[in-house]
């Protein structure tokens, strides 16, 4: 468990065994002065609000188990994704 700034806890888990097994997502992530360039010029934009964006993309059920965690109420897995695995990020 790690502290915030806020005074609230978060859970954190080791994940650096399983980011070595798990190869590299090739999907690149766009520029952002590509993304401003290519909405230029329109009347409407949308915007996404990302809070907790991480807690909507559900873990595949055969993966959930590489998840797991064990506390002092027993073994737990992740069924949503997890901050710290390798491709997270372009996952999201």
């Amino acid at each position: 468990m790690v502290k915030k700034a806020n005074g609230w806890w978060r859970m954190c888990t080791d994940y650096t065994d399983l980011n070595k097994a798990c190869p590299k997502d090739p999907y690149p992530l766009p520029s952002i002065d590509r993304l401003v360039d290519g909405v230029s010029g329109y009347a409407l934009l949308s915007f996404m609000d990302a809070y907790s964006g991480y807690n909507q993309i559900r873990m595949h059920p055969s993966d959930e188990e590489k998840t797991a965690f064990i506390t002092e109420e027993g073994v737990f897995c992740y069924k949503v994704m997890p901050f710290g695995l390798k491709n997270a990020r372009a996952t999201y």
